[in-house]
């Protein structure tokens, strides 16, 4: 006997709904690419789009008529489907708003602007002070001492 089946039936048993979890929802939304986390809801799993905010996640489940309270993992197709279209319809997120963004700063770099040299150089680019702090963008300290003497090995 496979032991896999047995897993599956002592599991059906336990709960009836584990096999037949289709007929309830579509589990694994994707989602201009991205796959939306089942167990969170809508208005939040929207935000996992990058592109899509609190504020935006909200607007696209009004338009597509969805409950934003709902779980992805209790959504049905259709719903899926009109949340899908009503992204498409507005525009910009993902891949094409990273390349737009990309695109923003190639030109303030290519332009020679205050904002570009900073880009270019990695530091921070909106007036924050950088004598402390701006670890994040600068990477971690270097650790080198002026004056230090090297250790002289033994001849």
């Amino acid at each position: 006997m496979n032991p896999g089946a047995t897993r599956i039936n002592r599991a059906s048993r336990l709960r009836p709904e584990a096999h037949n979890r289709s007929s309830k929802g579509i589990g694994m939304a994707r989602i201009a690419g991205v796959d939306l986390p089942r167990n969170k809801q809508a208005r939040i799993a929207l935000t996992y789009i990058f592109g899509i905010g609190d504020p935006r996640a909200k607007k696209i489940l009004e338009k597509a008529n969805v409950d934003a309270f709902k779980k992805i993992q209790d959504l049905g197709e259709d719903e899926v489907n009109r949340i899908r279209q009503v992204i498409e319809d507005e525009g910009d997120v993902e891949g094409d708003l990273r390349k737009d963004v990309q695109m923003h700063i190639k030109r303030l770099i290519d332009i020679q602007s205050y904002r570009g040299n900073r880009h270019r150089r990695s530091l921070p680019v909106r007036g924050q002070r950088t004598h402390t702090n701006a670890r994040t963008r600068k990477g971690p300290r270097k650790g080198t001492v002026a004056g230090k003497k090297k250790a002289t090995g033994k001849t």
